[in-house]
């Protein structure tokens, strides 16, 4: 029963960390990356579409990114979800493809860049600590029903604790390396 318990928990936990990476590739380190942008939400016939299922994204050179929709009639939709995003980039269109290049980083935008991560960091720690709450509400059920006894529910509180901490390091693992990354030059 406890190991269902933590089996589930740590299986959320990790989808947690994985939503946090996801969140993170997202961040600009002032290299050009598809990734960047192919989450965006663009208004495509009144639909909110990720843009990597309207257009072909790729990175030609370091610091150029290159939109190609596969509809040309998406193309203003494209650079409007652009504009309106949170990236500071501002979209060239010839007609056909739209370029985005991407400007090098100054040190005050890598120092938002990095309070961007800590804030997603933070909300990965929250996340976690709700998965630990649930997962120990859990375990006080069991012990309500008497299916675990008061020994088996406080070991599982310890074995919760653990995989709680475990996570919890790696996501400021993950968090710093990618500050690392941002402030790199």
């Amino acid at each position: 029963m406890i190991d269902d318990v933590k089996a589930d928990a740590e299986s959320k936990m990790k989808k947690t960390v994985e939503a946090l990476k996801r969140e993170l590739v997202g961040i600009r380190t002032g290299r050009a990356s598809p990734a960047l942008i192919e989450p965006l939400k663009v208004d495509y016939y009144g639909v909110a579409t990720p843009l990597q299922q309207i257009a072909a994204i790729a990175a030609p050179e370091a610091r150029l990114l290159t939109i190609k929709p596969y509809d040309q009639s998406s193309l203003h939709a494209i650079e409007k979800a652009i504009l309106k995003s949170d990236l500071g980039l501002t979209p060239m269109n010839d007609g056909k493809i739209i370029r985005l290049a991407i400007p090098a980083l100054t040190e005050e935008r890598r120092r938002d860049l990095t309070r961007v991560v800590r804030k997603h960091a933070e909300e990965a720690h929250v996340a976690l600590r709700n998965v630990r709450r649930d997962s120990l509400k859990d375990l006080e059920e069991l012990e309500k029903e008497k299916m675990i006894s008061e020994d088996q529910h406080f070991r599982g509180k310890d074995l919760l604790q653990e995989v709680t901490d475990k996570y919890i390091a790696i996501v400021d693992q993950v968090a710093k390396t990618k500050e690392a990354e941002i402030m790199e030059v």
